[in-house]
């Protein structure tokens, strides 16, 4: 038998005999393939096997599915099909950032939870759940009043105040949930293992929001009342059975808490400002946000409105830009594995979205659709790599016990300066565009382009503030000889 396929072999001429292919396929030689070449996989230990991690990164898709629910298909259909005012639009898709700067608290009270049953981040997410829950339940009937003629007063102030409501709701939901599902995470990985579980994460929210626009905008095509109400209320129950299934049985439980200490979230604030280069790390985590996140209002108006580009194209331009983040994630555990200092990481995301934003600017004058489009998807893959280095530089702050409390502050820092670029990008488009075309900027300037060439410059500049702010963090970390030492550089997740 083995020496009939030993001949089988040599006759299709792959040189191996029978021991080699039974190595092969082997469960050992299987396993190591599967570390090797599927994303993600060497971020499963003995504590959280693989299928456990994927299980909890539920939580984290259903927020990119609901992000994409929110920013981009309801803020079509809402102007668009119901004929909803820009402005009541914009002020209700800015909503859920709200509670953005409450991430820092989230995390310390998830930290110091007193629970009876011995649990801390789990009653969080489940009320985080809840809440988003709530939010996207009673959405469509608000959107819906929100719509009714001018001669509905009532009906339709009533439908202000449900709109409102609701993304309060499901911004709260979402701020809650993620703040503590991180810290679980935190908590459950093995310490040499949380940075690639992060990636694991954070990749999960980018395929969210990349399946969820997909599918929102399949699956209302054919618009009707109707169907805008099956589509949110069947993303409600879709969120609730991610999320349960992502914290089913995920923390374990421990002695009974007692009571918070008095003063406890100032006392924990002022020892996280006391960390050295705490304030440098927040203020540059702002800039770098703000620099890659002005321009997400103005680039798809950019591409049809200067470059002639089709709705079709142009949507396509938020998958692209999330597959570059999604790649950059992917590809930062390897990077970093190698050796390199995570903050050296988000200096080479910030130098390379310099000629992303060129790319994007030359676009124009060259008459490129395809330039703008690689500048689009190499913005995402420059902001993914510097946003996940600075994530990973927050794990490397001491203090094991405030771990919620500085991802809480991380976030809350991003996700603010997220919310005032985007609408910063905007006003600034429309002020800039109306002096250009109003001739106060001269003859050559007077362009539909001058305003969108504003912000992208600008976000260029604010880049290089970005490496300046960056060097002092470099020497730090390069003088930790710890850092080097783990596979990605750090060992502590923040909460």
């Amino acid at each position: 038998m083995r020496a009939s396929g030993q001949r089988l072999l040599h006759l299709t001429g792959l040189g191996v005999d029978a021991v080699n292919l039974t190595k092969l396929l082997s469960p050992a030689w299987a396993m190591k393939i599967t570390q090797r070449y599927v994303p993600f996989a060497d971020a499963a230990s003995s504590e959280l096997p693989l299928g456990r991690l994927l299980r909890l990164s539920l939580f984290q898709l259903s927020i990119g599915m609901t992000m994409a629910l929110l920013v981009g298909t309801l803020n079509r259909v809402m102007i668009v099909e119901l004929g909803v005012p820009a402005w009541w639009v914009a002020l209700s898709v800015a909503l859920p950032l709200v509670f953005a700067p409450l991430r820092a608290l989230i995390g310390y009270r998830s930290d110091t939870h007193p629970s009876a049953l011995g649990l801390k981040r789990m009653p969080y997410m489940w009320i985080g759940t809840l809440l988003m829950f709530g939010g996207l339940a009673i959405m469509p009937f608000a959107l819906l009043l929100l719509s009714l003629p001018a001669g509905h007063g009532m009906e339709v102030w009533a439908g202000r105040v449900g709109a409102a409501l609701a993304f309060l709701l499901v911004g709260a939901g979402m701020q809650i949930t993620q703040t503590a599902g991180l810290a679980l995470a935190s908590d459950i990985s093995a310490e040499d293992k949380r940075p690639r579980v992060v990636a694991l994460l954070y990749g999960t929210l980018l395929v969210g929001m990349i399946l969820g626009s997909g599918l929102l905008g399949w699956v209302l095509q054919d618009f009707s009342p109707t169907r805008l109400v099956q589509v949110v209320q069947g993303a409600a129950v879709l969120v609730a059975v991610l999320n349960i299934t992502s914290l089913w049985k995920q923390e374990p439980r421990r002695a009974r808490r007692g009571a918070r200490a008095a003063n406890g979230f100032s006392q924990s604030w002022a020892r996280l400002m006391a960390m050295p280069k705490i304030r440098r790390f927040l203020w540059t985590v702002g800039l770098g946000t703000v620099a890659f996140s002005m321009q997400d209002v103005v680039l798809e108006p950019y591409g049809g409105q200067v470059l002639g580009m089709n709705v079709g194209l142009t949507s396509a331009l938020t998958a692209m830009s999330a597959g570059g983040a999604l790649l950059a994630f992917a590809l930062s555990a390897r990077i970093l594995g190698k050796g390199l200092d995570t903050i050296r990481l988000a200096a080479i995301g910030a130098l390379l979205g310099l000629p992303a934003f060129a790319l994007v600017i030359f676009s124009a004058p060259m008459a490129s659709p395809l330039m703008f489009q690689i500048g689009a998807a190499l913005i995402g893959f420059s902001g993914g790599l510097f946003s996940v280095g600075m994530l990973l530089t927050a794990m490397a702050f001491p203090e094991r016990e405030l771990t919620g409390l500085v991802l809480g502050a991380w976030g809350a820092v991003q996700a603010t300066a997220a919310g005032v670029s985007m609408a910063l990008g905007g006003v600034l488009r429309d002020a800039v565009s109306a002096l250009a075309t109003g001739g106060w900027l001269g003859e050559v300037l007077n362009s539909p382009v001058t305003g969108y060439s504003f912000v992208f410059h600008l976000e260029i500049y604010l880049l290089f503030v970005v490496l300046i702010a960056l060097g002092p963090l470099v020497r730090r970390s390069g003088s930790a000889p710890s850092r080097s030492a783990q596979p990605i550089g750090l060992a502590e997740l923040p909460g």
